[in-house]
């Protein structure tokens, strides 16, 4: 279908702000932007839907979503001040409680309102991914699902990678030319240093993308740097080893090789200037959090 759509204002991002715009697009593709009156001489058969006092702007990016947790809005609002209380309700729920329709639907819902925002791409982190997928190509939306791991007891690694190998082979079968699949070491404190390693190898082979969830919490710094507070207190009651590197996490993710994927990070608040040093030179991405910072009582991204 062609069809020139008409507002305002135009923000083209190649170029300045444009008044009284148009832009002409022919089934999938944008084949003109410019002053409405030059738009619709050149192409004069083609329908004309005029927004009036409106903006044309490009699909907006949300990169970082979990669309398989959209039902759970309200559920941990009490959990909020408390991070690691707020994972560990949010994990026994997810697990428990939700079934694989649930997921769907969830994910599903989310990716609905992602449009309706006017957002056309995510980076979504799910642990349900074949629900994410199928929901954001349902909705029509680009994406990168990237698909979850956990385990931070190093003597289970070789096994929590096995898996996490099946299921991406068949999320690859899922793929669309708008919809890629990558993989998500969750974090420093849910995954081992060893699985770390191996996704990482993984991800370089296979040329999946990499999303982590790295440096977003004071527990997360304590656990890293002295090997302290509630996750290293958690890991402690599971039985689970844990030397602490006595480092920030993204110069632990160095130490890993993790960075050498050029992984998309999800958060980076607790980094000093050495590490940011560290994620430019290796051209690793980070994915601003600002309204889940806030919520969680996490602090100010620099």
């Amino acid at each position: 279908m062609t069809t020139i759509y008409c507002a305002r204002w135009a923000l083209p991002v190649a170029s300045s702000v444009m008044e009284n715009a148009a832009v002409a697009v022919d089934g999938a593709r944008i084949v003109g932007v410019g002053v409405r009156d030059e738009i619709v001489k050149r192409f004069p058969h083609y329908n004309v839907q005029d927004f009036g006092q409106a903006a044309i702007v490009p699909g907006l990016i949300n990169a970082h979503s979990h669309l398989e947790l959209t039902a759970m809005r309200g559920f941990l609002e009490q959990e909020e001040t408390n991070f690691f209380q707020w994972l560990r309700k949010l994990t026994f729920a997810r697990a428990e409680r939700m079934t694989a329709d649930d997921l769907y639907a969830s994910a599903a819902w989310g990716a609905i309102e992602a449009a309706r925002a006017g957002v056309t791409c995510l980076g979504d982190a799910s642990d349900a991914a074949q629900a994410s997928m199928k929901a954001v190509c349902d909705v029509g939306l680009r994406a990168i699902v990237y698909k979850e791991v956990f385990g931070p007891d190093e003597t289970h690694a070789s096994e929590q990678f096995a898996k996490l190998r099946e299921r991406v082979s068949i999320l690859r079968e899922m793929e669309t030319p708008l919809v890629r699949v990558g993989v998500s070491p969750h974090a420093t404190y849910s995954v081992s240093r060893k699985l770390i390693e191996l996704v990482t190898e993984y991800a370089l082979d296979e040329s999946l993308p990499v999303m982590m969830h790295a440096a977003e919490s004071a527990h997360e710094a304590a656990l890293m740097s002295e090997g302290t507070g509630l996750f290293a207190e958690s890991l402690k009651q599971r039985g689970i080893a844990w030397d602490a590197p006595g480092v920030s996490t993204i110069r632990y993710l160095a130490r890993t090789g993790a960075l050498r994927t050029k992984p998309l990070l999800a958060h980076c608040i607790t980094v000093d200037d050495a590490d940011i040093e560290l994620l430019q030179l290796s051209e690793a991405r980070v994915a601003h959090c600002p309204k889940s910072n806030l919520k969680l009582f996490h602090g100010r991204a620099p």
